[in-house]
């Protein structure tokens, strides 16, 4: 019985032909989405932009009914909650977000706040009130500071992985690519309008290590190829190494491709916003290890010759004595 290949063993796909294009529409994709970061903005979730905070426990429960009052909540119109265990698995806390002007004004906070309470007791009489605060937009403004720093130290860390383990040009073209991915997915949701969450942010961290992943196996065998093919032109020998990974490359993002959708579909409103960032990342990621990573590593001067140790004088003595010079 013969398997199934997705990508046929003698496949030889121009990619590196439409390259210039290509850069050209990515650079077209970064700048317009960050400015639409600019002029639109990001709609921020409770966890970035503040918001009104009850804990909660379920005293006759062992475990608290998160969906159930991730569904409840959102009905009430402040907009899709924030709903999470908070200690023992019968404590939540939920986090609504606050009409404007709602933070300076503490009886409209609390308000909302006792209408959240009022909403849950409805459905269980044993949810007890643990408390009912108002969390403050600076905090949560540090919390997002905090987030975005840590986005760009991954992938900073990871550039400087790439530069220790290939060469330095290997290091600015996986950043490259790296700042690509991110910018795209962040452009959706400033373009969308859709909220910009905690888990948007675990989603961004996903789509790093995949893109980050599908590019060093890219690199890893041009660097096996810049050592076989001395004479090969560049263009070629990227191209024959994108080839040789394309069938891991498809096989990994259909299987992938193939858990999301799903997800999309019939997932849980909750979830819909990382699910799509994650899809978006999956092809952007895809495509940015093809036509960013590859050439760039061609427009930074690098060639077949350019990793190989250059001759001492010590070598050419040992060439003569041998007959070989």
């Amino acid at each position: 019985m013969k398997l199934l290949k997705l990508v046929p063993d003698n496949t030889n796909i121009k990619f590196l032909k439409l390259r210039v294009p290509f850069f050209v529409l990515s650079i077209v994709l970064i700048v317009g989405s960050w400015v639409a970061v600019a002029v639109n903005g990001l709609a921020f979730g409770v966890d970035f932009a503040g918001g009104q905070e009850v804990r909660m426990t379920f005293t006759q429960s062992k475990a608290a009914p998160v969906p159930s009052l991730r569904e409840k909540i959102a009905g009430l119109g402040y907009g899709e909650p924030v709903v999470q265990e908070f200690g023992a698995p019968n404590q939540v806390s939920i986090r609504v977000k606050l009409p404007d002007g709602a933070e300076e004004a503490p009886e409209t906070a609390k308000a909302i706040g006792e209408k959240v309470i009022a909403a849950v007791k409805a459905d269980y009489a044993d949810a007890r009130v643990d408390g009912n605060d108002t969390v403050s937009g600076k905090v949560a403004s540090e919390f997002r500071d905090q987030a975005i720093l840590a986005l760009a130290l991954a992938m900073a860390a990871v550039s400087v992985y790439i530069w220790v383990r290939f060469e330095w040009q290997f290091g600015v073209g996986a950043m490259f690519a790296l700042v690509h991915d991110v910018s795209i997915t962040v452009g959706l949701f400033a373009l969308t309008q859709m909220e910009f969450s905690l888990q948007i942010v675990a989603a961004i961290l996903a789509i790093i290590g995949y893109s980050l992943n599908d590019t060093i196996v890219v690199y890893d065998r041009i660097r096996e190829n810049l050592k076989k093919y001395r004479k090969m032109p560049m263009g070629e020998l990227l191209d024959l190494s994108v080839n040789e990974t394309l069938a891991r490359t498809v096989m990994t993002s259909l299987t992938l491709f193939i858990a999301l959708i799903p997800l999309l579909i019939f997932g849980p409103p909750s979830l819909f916003g990382m699910v799509a960032a994650i899809t978006v990342g999956l092809f952007v990621g895809t495509y940015s290890s093809i036509y960013m990573a590859g050439p760039l590593l061609i427009w930074m001067g690098v060639t077949t010759n350019s990793f190989v140790p250059a001759e001492t004088a010590l070598d050419k003595q040992e060439k003569l004595a041998k007959g070989q010079g």
